[in-house]
């Protein structure tokens, strides 16, 4: 899973890992090869298998017990979680029928979201978010779903990272009318609750805007800047992973498919309805980091005009005294003439000297309090 932190931005963006790459095979490479990310978790698969009249729930199975429930009259769920293990990866291709080409873009991840429809299956490629404990940050994980007649096979990168423990409690606890559908309304449900998983991370990144907003206005820092720009970066990685699914879901929509009941192109509709408000929601975040930028520009040029302001108004009180202490400062001998420094001479020079200085200083202090420099 690809994690987006949000905080701690100090590495500069010409040294750091790009974060949207997409990944591509080696040229040359045989169509269907399986690369697997050296750090990629090892495979482990759950299994729900239900119907209206029981739910049934199987932990570390092997590919072949799981090709048991593809003919039978119930649906079966089948959870791939972890993509680190070929071997079961390539068993799991041989029990399900899958083409070589649907391995490769399930283990080459991240792939762009994106539907396809084969003979007997129906392709469904998504990219999940999900928010860390602290809501400050999220991550980015693929998410694959193979539908088929009477199962469903899902492929995640992560184990137990995910969104779909709701629909697994409707599962259990026979909420709603997930039991009495078959696999397209349970492929509507699952990708409907990656959807929704977008919302409440755009809640966290409104309060931070609004946050930055203030911290803009009143404190504006280089760690502010970097807080902005930090926000754009993740807020386009959040735009390229619902973008894409917002053209294939249209696609399966619009196209159809034999899996794909006509009731259930109804509810993707309601889908297609969330990820253009998800879109909304982000282009309106991103015009805001985008606008923070320009105020944080403005804020900082103020700062410093108010610095100058100061520090003007500063020296032109000091450049009269200045004058005075430099004209008294030239020594001339007042005794070879009445012309040279006759205040030296005088009872009450030296106070009359500070008076004069002091007059002035206040003069101007009052000038520029009149005119709102103070």
């Amino acid at each position: 899973m690809r994690s987006f932190p949000s905080k701690n931005f100090t590495v500069p963006v010409d040294e750091e890992e790009d974060l949207f790459d997409y990944a591509y095979e080696q040229p040359g490479s045989i169509p269907g090869t399986l690369n697997i990310e050296e750090d990629a978790k090892p495979s482990e698969i759950v299994l729900i298998d239900y119907n209206a009249d029981y739910a049934n729930h199987l932990s570390n199975l092997t590919p072949e017990e799981c090709g048991n429930y593809l003919d039978t009259n119930s649906v079966s769920w089948v959870d791939v979680q972890g993509l680190g293990s070929a071997d079961i990866l390539q068993r799991l291709g041989k029990v399900f029928g899958l083409h070589p080409l649907i391995l490769e873009d399930v283990v080459n991840v991240p792939q762009r979201p994106k539907v396809e429809d084969y003979p007997d299956q129906l392709v469904i490629i998504t990219q999940m978010a999900i928010p860390k404990p602290k809501g400050d940050s999220f991550g980015l994980e693929q998410v694959s779903i193979i539908v088929g007649q009477y199962y469903l096979l899902t492929l995640q990168e992560e184990p137990e990272e995910d969104c779909f423990h709701p629909v697994r409690r409707r599962i259990k606890f026979k909420k709603g009318n997930i039991r009495t559908q078959g696999t397209d309304y349970l492929a509507y449900t699952l990708w409907d609750a990656i959807i929704d998983a977008f919302f409440p991370i755009l809640e966290a990144y409104g309060e931070r805007i609004e946050n930055l907003e203030d911290e803009v206005i009143i404190n504006p820092t280089e760690k502010t800047l970097a807080k902005i720009y930090q926000i754009k970066r993740e807020l386009l990685a959040l735009r390229r992973a619902i973008w894409p699914q917002r053209t294939a879901i249209n696609r399966l929509i619009r196209d159809g498919s034999s899996l794909i009941g006509d009731d259930v192109s109804v509810y993707l509709r309601d889908c297609y309805d969330h990820i253009i408000q998800i879109i909304d929601v982000i282009e309106t975040y991103r015009e805001l980091a985008s606008s923070l930028t320009d105020v944080y520009l403005s804020a900082v040029s103020n700062k410093m005009n108010e610095v100058m302001k100061l520090l003007t108004v500063i020296s032109t009180i000091f450049i009269p005294l200045t004058f005075i202490a430099g004209i008294y400062g030239m020594n001339f001998n007042p005794e070879v003439s009445p012309w040279n420094m006759p205040e030296l001479n005088w009872y009450w020079g030296y106070p009359l000297c500070w008076a004069l200085m002091i007059t002035i200083s206040a003069s101007l202090c009052y000038f520029f309090w009149r005119k709102g420099w103070f």
